[in-house]
């Protein structure tokens, strides 16, 4: 019984230790401003949450398309380049979990600090500052009024 339960411990913790080390690296299809392709890997931009690309935000009472302007911004950074992410989990829908680069600059990081993406905090608090700054900043969606990407989801 003991040896059963060392071999499955042994085998989590080389999974868990050889999974953190993951890198998957190509060109990527944008999905939206949290979400890409590399070949055949979904990869979800971790500690961030985008509008989807069909949420409408305000601006002084104006409806925009901020979920395309996020998708299109993400799109602007790659620029058809190698995109590099280091993945750190698998989400409940299969799809890994990264931390992308492109020219060593932190994808992740871009989107927040531009105000295309929220700090996911429910996951993560790696990206408030740079929320905190965008939102000063009314960069991107700071720049009206929007709901949180995981309420919109949530109500539609």
């Amino acid at each position: 019984m003991i040896f059963k339960f060392l071999i499955t411990f042994s085998i989590i913790l080389y999974s868990s230790a050889s999974f953190s080390e993951k890198i998957i690296e190509g060109k990527a299809k944008i999905i939206d401003g949290d979400t890409i392709h590399i070949g055949i890997n979904k990869i979800r931009l971790h500690g961030i949450d985008a509008p989807e690309t069909n949420q409408e935000c305000t601006i002084d009472a104006e409806a925009w398309n901020c979920g395309v302007k996020s998708t299109l911004a993400l799109k602007n950074f790659i620029l058809d380049k190698e995109v590099y992410c280091e993945i750190i989990d698998i989400d409940q829908y299969k799809r890994f979990i990264g931390i992308c680069f492109v020219d060593n600059e932190n994808m992740n990081k871009y989107m927040v600090s531009n105000g295309w993406a929220i700090a996911y905090r429910y996951y993560s608090t790696l990206f408030v500052e740079e929320e905190e700054m965008a939102q000063k900043n009314k960069l991107g969606i700071w720049q009206g009024t929007f709901i949180e990407p995981y309420l919109f989801r949530k109500n539609n």
